[in-house]
C-alpha cells in the first residue's frame, strides 16, 4: 500500500507555508488533517492580512508619478517606429515589394526557402475569401487562370478591393473588434433597435477606403469633430456598443460600468494596450498605473450617452422641428384633456410609492440635487425608478367611466399617428455643457472615490514619462473638446502604437497570424513581433502621405486598401500552403513564414458560401438586423421571430440580426465570438458540433437541394455536373479518381446528397 505524503504540519511560523505545494494541501484535504476550525480561521485571517499587505503595496493610492525598470520603460513598442532600410537578400529574384525583403532576409538567416507559389485555382479562391467573404465563380476562375498579363494579379486584387462586399468581409472583423451587438445583454437581453446603424456605417466607410485617422476620429469624438456630419454621429456609437443593464436599480453604477468598457475597449482596439487590467489597481505587469486609466476615463466623462441621437443633416432636422410642431398644434386638445384626466391617479401612485420609501431615501429625494452628497446621490440613482408610475396601473386605478374616456383619448391621438414625424436616430455620444469630476476609484468601486484625477495622455507614452493633463480646447459652447484631444493623439502619425496595431490586424487576416501574435497585446506580456523591422516598415508606409510607386491607383496615406494591396501583392501571400520538410523541421509554427497558413472559414463566411453556391444568396446590403428562422425546439426560439419577408433569410451573415444571449445556431460551433467584449482573433476549434452542423442542419439541407437544382438546370451530362459541383464548391475541376467516385455514388444515390456531401469536405470549409 502506497502511504500519502506526510500532510503539512501547522505551527506559528508561517514561514513554513513557503515549503506546502499544492499537492500537499491537495492530500491534506483528502486526509483531513487541517487543525481545529478556531485555529484554522485565526490563521486564515492573518494570512489573508498578509496577502492584503502584499496586493495593497502601490494598489491604489495617488495619482502621482510611478517609478519603472528600463525594461519597462524601453519596451519596443513604447518607441515611435522608424523607417528601415529593407534588407539585401540572396534571392533577389523571389523579392516583389519590400514585405518579400524582410521575409526573405529571415528566411535566409534560418537557412530555409520560401514554399513555391500556389496555382492561380487557389490563388484566386484565397484572395476571394479573405477580400469579399464569397467563393469565385467559375467565370472569375477562368478569366484570371487565362489571363497571360503580367497585371493579371493586380487586376484581380484591384476588382475585389472595388466590390461592396469587401466592407461586408472587413466590415465583420471590425465589428468583432467593438464588440458590436443588437441587444443589451444581461438577464433581459433587450433590442436596441437603432445598433444596426453603426454595423452600416462600418461597412461603408471600409469599402469609401475611409483613411484610418478619420475612422478612429470619427468613433471617438465624431459628435465634437464633425458636428454636421450625421455618419459621424453616429460613429460614436461604437463606444456604447458594450453590454449594459438598462434595467439596474443604480444607475450610476451602470454609467460607470459603461465609462470603464468604452476606456478599456479604446485602449485595446485602438492602441493594442491592456488599459483595462488597470481599473482596479496598477497593472500588475504593465507600465499602466491606476491613475491611468482613470486619466483615460475622464476623456469621456462629459459625455452623455444616447440611445436616440437624430443622425440627419440640419435641413432636415428644421424641417422635422417645423412638423413636430404642426403635430403638437393639432394634438394640443387631445393631450391637455389626457394629462388632465390622468394627473390626479398618477399623483396619488406616486405618492404611495414615495410614502414606502426608507426615510433616508425620501430625505434625499427631497433635497435639490446640488445639496445632496455622494450618499444621496447614490440613493436617489438607486431608488428612482421605484417612483416611476405605469400606464396601466393608472388606467387600473381608474373608475370605469374615466377609463372609457381615456381610451377614447388615446385613440383620438392615434388618429394623428401618420402625421407625427419621426427622425433616424442612433446609439451615440453627445455633450451637454456638464463636466463632472472624475476621481481615481479605489478597487475600481464607485463608492470608494480616492483622489481627482485630468483627463492625460498614459504616463509611459507621455514626454518624459511623466502624468500630466491634457491640453484641450473646447469644441463648442456645449463641448469641452476632451475626446477630440484623445483621438488627435492616437491617430498623430508619429504614435508609436496606432499605426502599429492597424497594420498588425490587416496582416494578421492575410497570413493567418499577426507579425505580433497578440494583436491587442502588444505590451510586455505580449508576445514580441517576429519582423520588427518590417513591422515598422508597414506602420510608417500606412502613414506615409506618399505613395510607394507600387502601381497604379495607388492611394494617400492611413489608407488600408492600400495596405491591403501592398500584403496582396507580395510572393509571401502568393506562397503555397504546402511546407518543406526542413522548413517543418526548424519552424513548425511557421513564424518566419516560410509558407502561407491553412485555416477554416468563419461560420458566417461557410454559410455565406453555402447560399452563393447554391444560387439563393440575396446580396441587398444595409438596414436592420433580419431573422432567418431558426429550429423552433432551439434554445431562446420563443425570441427569435422569423423574417416577414424569405429574402430576408438568405441575407448575408453580417446582417443577421446580433443578440448577445442567442447567437445564430448554425454559426455558434463556428466560434463566433463573445459580443460582450472585444474580440481581437476568433478561435479556431476542430469539433463535433461542427460536423454536425454541416451534415444534419437544415440551413445545408436546403443549400444541397438547391444546388442539385442548379446543376441539373446548367449542366447536362452526369460528368457536366460533377465537374460544375466540384468548380462552384471547391473552386477547381475533379482529378479522374474523384470523378470515378462520384459517378459511382450517384449511380445509387440523389444529386443533392452528393451536394451535401461536397459540403462536407473540408476543401469547403478550409482556405489554403
Amino acid at each position: 500500500m502506497v502511504r500519502p505524503p506526510s500532510p503539512p504540519v501547522f505551527s506559528n511560523d508561517f514561514s513554513r507555508f513557503g515549503s506546502c505545494q499544492p499537492a500537499q494541501f491537495r492530500v491534506t484535504l483528502k486526509h483531513g488533517c487541517f487543525p481545529p476550525s478556531r485555529q484554522l480561521m485565526k490563521r486564515f485571517r492573518l494570512v489573508c492580512l498578509m496577502l492584503l499587505g502584499v496586493f495593497a503595496h502601490s494598489e491604489w493610492g495617488s495619482a502621482g508619478e510611478t517609478e519603472w525598470s528600463a525594461q519597462k520603460k524601453n519596451h519596443w513598442a513604447w518607441q515611435a517606429p522608424t523607417r528601415p532600410v529593407p534588407p539585401t537578400v540572396t534571392d533577389s529574384g523571389w523579392v516583389r515589394n519590400p514585405i518579400d525583403a524582410f521575409i526573405l532576409a529571415k528566411l535566409e538567416a534560418a537557412s530555409l526557402k520560401p514554399a513555391a507559389r500556389a496555382s492561380r485555382e487557389q490563388l484566386i479562391r484565397r484572395v476571394t475569401f479573405d477580400l469579399i467573404g464569397l467563393p469565385p465563380t467559375p467565370k472569375e476562375i477562368d478569366a484570371f487562370v487565362n489571363d497571360r498579363d503580367n497585371a493579371a494579379w493586380e487586376k484581380v486584387v484591384d476588382r475585389l478591393l472595388a466590390s461592396p462586399h469587401y466592407g461586408e468581409r472587413w466590415g465583420r472583423h471590425w465589428l468583432d473588434l467593438a464588440r458590436y451587438a443588437e441587444s443589451n445583454g444581461y438577464e433581459f437581453d433587450e433590442p436596441r433597435p437603432n445598433a444596426w446603424r453603426y454595423r452600416d456605417y462600418v461597412v461603408a466607410a471600409f469599402n469609401a477606403d475611409k483613411p484610418y485617422d478619420r475612422f478612429l476620429k470619427e468613433q471617438l469624438a465624431g459628435d465634437e469633430l464633425y458636428p454636421d456630419d450625421p455618419q459621424a454621429l453616429v460613429a460614436t456609437g461604437f463606444n456604447l456598443l458594450g453590454p449594459d443593464m438598462t434595467d439596474s436599480a443604480n444607475q450610476a453604477q451602470r454609467r460607470q460600468n459603461t465609462l470603464d468598457d468604452m476606456t478599456d475597449t479604446a485602449g485595446l482596439v485602438f492602441l493594442g494596450m491592456t488599459v483595462g487590467c488597470a481599473r482596479c489597481h496598477n497593472h500588475k505587469f504593465e507600465p499602466i498605473t491606476q491613475a491611468d486609466f482613470f486619466r483615460m476615463q475622464a476623456f469621456f466623462a462629459p459625455a452623455d450617452f444616447r440611445r436616440d441621437l437624430p443622425v440627419v443633416e440640419p435641413a432636415q432636422k428644421a424641417a422635422f422641428e417645423q412638423h413636430l410642431k404642426t403635430y403638437q398644434a393639432l394634438t394640443v386638445p387631445a393631450r391637455a384633456s389626457l394629462e388632465k384626466l390622468e394627473a390626479p391617479y398618477r399623483q396619488k401612485l406616486y405618492d404611495a410609492r414615495f410614502a414606502r420609501l426608507a426615510d433616508a431615501a425620501r430625505a434625499a429625494h427631497l433635497l435639490p440635487e446640488t445639496e445632496r452628497n455622494a450618499l444621496q446621490k447614490e440613493i436617489v440613482a438607486n431608488t428612482a425608478r421605484l417612483l416611476v408610475v405605469p400606464a396601466k396601473d393608472i388606467t387600473a386605478t381608474m373608475p370605469k367611466d374615466e377609463q372609457a374616456r381615456q381610451q377614447k383619448l388615446l385613440q383620438e391621438l392615434k388618429k394623428f399617428d401618420s402625421q407625427k414625424p419621426s427622425l433616424p436616430t442612433a446609439m451615440g455620444l453627445q455633450e451637454s455643457g456638464k463636466t463632472p469630476k472624475t476621481f481615481l476609484l479605489k478597487r475600481g468601486e464607485l463608492k470608494n472615490p480616492g483622489d481627482e484625477v485630468q483627463s492625460g495622455w498614459l504616463t509611459i507614452l507621455s514626454p518624459g514619462h511623466r502624468a500630466e493633463p491634457a491640453p484641450f480646447k473646447a469644441a463648442s459652447p456645449i463641448s469641452t473638446g476632451r475626446r477630440t484631444a484623445l483621438a488627435n493623439w492616437i491617430a498623430r502619425a508619429d504614435h508609436p502604437l496606432t499605426a502599429r496595431v492597424i497594420v498588425n490586424r490587416l496582416w494578421q487576416h492575410h497570413f493567418g497570424r499577426g507579425i505580433v501574435a497578440t494583436p491587442s497585446d502588444f505590451g510586455l506580456r505580449g508576445t514580441p513581433p517576429t519582423h520588427p523591422e518590417l513591422l515598422d516598415w508597414l506602420a510608417v508606409e500606412f502613414v506615409s502621405p506618399l505613395p510607394s510607386g507600387e502601381g497604379p491607383g495607388v492611394r494617400g496615406a492611413w489608407s488600408l486598401k492600400r495596405m491591403h494591396r501592398l500584403m496582396l501583392l507580395s510572393a509571401t501571400y502568393q506562397q503555397s500552403t504546402t511546407p518543406a520538410p526542413e522548413a517543418l523541421k526548424k519552424d513548425p509554427p511557421n513564424n518566419l513564414f516560410s509558407r502561407m497558413n491553412r485555416h477554416r472559414l468563419e461560420g458566417e463566411i461557410i454559410r455565406d458560401s453555402l447560399l452563393a453556391v447554391s444560387g439563393r444568396l440575396n446580396r441587398q446590403a444595409s438596414g436592420p438586423g433580419v431573422f432567418p428562422p431558426i429550429a423552433p425546439d432551439a434554445a431562446g426560439a420563443k425570441d427569435w421571430k422569423a423574417s416577414a419577408d424569405p429574402a430576408d433569410h438568405v441575407r448575408r451573415s453580417v446582417y443577421i440580426f446580433a443578440r448577445r444571449n442567442l447567437r445564430f445556431p448554425f454559426l455558434e460551433p463556428f466560434d463566433v465570438p463573445d459580443s460582450n467584449q472585444s474580440c481581437p482573433q476568433r478561435e479556431r476549434s476542430t469539433t463535433a458540433p461542427q460536423a454536425l452542423a454541416l451534415l444534419n442542419s437544415a440551413d445545408v439541407a436546403v443549400a444541397a437541394k438547391a444546388l442539385a437544382a442548379r446543376l441539373e438546370k446548367d449542366a447536362g451530362t452526369t460528368d457536366e455536373r460533377i465537374t460544375l459541383a466540384y468548380r462552384l464548391t471547391l473552386g477547381r475541376t475533379p482529378t479522374s479518381g474523384e470523378e470515378r467516385l462520384a459517378r459511382a455514388f450517384l449511380a445509387e444515390s440523389p444529386l443533392r446528397e452528393y451536394c451535401r456531401a461536397l459540403f462536407n469536405v473540408n476543401e469547403f470549409v478550409y482556405l489554403d
